[in-house]
């Protein structure tokens, strides 16, 4: 079943011309072209389906710095104190806390690991506090266990999946953008070389700049285009659980099970790193690429289904302009969740948090993640393509990251001093093409 997600009134006229086309509207899209419209850019958000409804809508709400990859923590810094502002500067509710993130260990290697993070967090000037065992138990008394370690990170918290996207269109609206539900991008058109149109089911409309930030979709579309962009996707399941648990943490992470509390008192229910791998012949492709990662996680991800050849976001197929696409025919990804993995998660939560055993299940869903090799997204212009920002492969971090992505995308567009440092990113570490420079607006 699909995720919760709230509705939001989209524009209904698509415009001839912008200085930007954003194609997606998770929180990537979003939030990207939230920042474009705040300086003075005409920009146009197309979305195939639903604002927000599909990964941006279906993961835990986890805004954190704490165990982020040294490459991604600058931009979950400052994400943090985006999340703050927009809320501020835009009258909007993404439902977003400094609530702090606790996470709980008995294992000793695990937690010496967190300790190194610690360290080395400090040195980016980070607050995260080592719990010894007292301090694990006082914070984790609703578990009614002893425990060795944990780890308390103050600043982090979580806002919420069902509202943040759509919080963030609306706000694009008010600021003069246009965004479209229901209107699919299915290619793009060029001249002398460069972004001239993005083409959707509607029509074309004339830019200079496109940003892809179509989440599992967008190694699929780069095909179209001759672009190679090795992503793999995992399906990831989850459940919430109705709201009448008392006395549990807002953010809780141990090795069998993490919960997070959702705005309507409900908590969602997941187990970390859990996924199944569905076969495609996206899948297959970049295989050479992923299997490290993936023989690193096997314990953790296991074998798939025909889920994702039916959804068809992984194809090879080369589609037409000018006739319907998968896209279209897929309008949100809504897989299947994997039920044994469904019944393990609460199974273990009802072990762990004796209060939610008076809880019910109110809903299960999957969403898929996408993946780059390394675990760090992909972000900034493809030279062989002047005009097309790639935006993906957040490998199920996006969510948190979105406001600083947007952020940079901005910066990357309009010439800004950039809010972190872009070259992390960078496209061509992977597809073996060179980062360009965005003409100046």
């Amino acid at each position: 079943m699909p995720a919760p997600l709230s509705h939001i009134e989209t524009s209904q006229d698509l415009p001839p011309s912008a200085d930007v086309v954003v194609i997606g509207g998770g929180i990537i899209g979003v939030f990207a072209a939230y920042y474009l419209t705040l300086r003075g850019l005409s920009v146009t958000l197309v979305e195939k389906g639903r604002i927000g409804a599909e990964q941006s809508s279906r993961n835990w709400g986890w805004c954190r710095q704490q165990n982020r990859d040294a490459r991604e923590l600058p931009i979950a810094t400052k994400s943090l104190d985006l999340w703050e502002r927009f809320g501020a500067e835009s009258g909007e509710s993404t439902g977003f806390s400094r609530c702090g993130l606790l996470y709980l260990s008995n294992d000793e290697t695990e937690l010496e690991g967190w300790a190194r993070w610690r360290d080395f967090a400090r040195t980016a000037g980070v607050t995260t506090h080592m719990l010894d065992s007292t301090e694990a138990k006082q914070r984790g008394v609703a578990t009614g266990r002893a425990w060795k370690g944990g780890v308390f990170s103050p600043t982090d918290g979580t806002a919420d999946p069902a509202n943040a996207a759509p919080a963030v269109a609306r706000a694009i609206l008010r600021r003069g953008g246009t965004v479209h539900e229901m209107c699919a991008a299915r290619g793009l058109e060029t001249e002398g070389g460069r972004v001239s149109a993005v083409v959707t089911e509607r029509g074309a409309i004339r830019t200079r700049v496109a940003i892809l930030a179509g989440g599992a979709w967008s190694s699929s579309f780069c095909h179209q285009a001759g672009i190679r962009l090795p992503l793999a996707s995992i399906r990831s399941s989850i459940l919430s659980v109705s709201g009448n648990a008392k006395g549990l943490p807002d953010a809780l992470h141990t090795s069998a099970v993490s919960i997070t509390k959702r705005s309507d008192g409900g908590y969602t229910l997941a187990i970390s790193g859990r996924g199944r791998i569905d076969p495609t012949a996206q899948q297959l492709r970049f295989a050479p690429q992923f299997l490290p990662m993936f023989l690193r996680r096997w314990r953790s991800l296991l074998p798939g289904g025909l889920e994702g050849a039916r959804s068809g976001h992984e194809t090879l197929r080369r589609w037409r302009l000018d006739g319907p696409t998968p896209m279209e025919r897929v309008r949100i990804l809504d897989p299947a969740p994997d039920q044994s993995t469904i019944e393990l998660t609460h199974r273990r939560a009802l072990e762990l948090l004796p209060a939610l055993r008076d809880t019910k299940i109110t809903a299960a869903w999957a969403g898929y993640i996408d993946s780059t090799p390394d675990g760090v997204p992909v972000i900034g212009e493809v030279s062989r393509f002047p005009g097309l920002i790639l935006a993906a492969g957040f490998s199920g971090h996006g969510f948190g990251i979105g406001p600083g992505a947007g952020h940079l995308i901005a910066d990357i567009l309009t010439g800004a001093v950039p809010i972190v440092d872009p070259r992390p990113y960078r496209p061509d570490r992977f597809t073996g093409l060179s980062v360009g420079k965005v003409s100046d607006f």
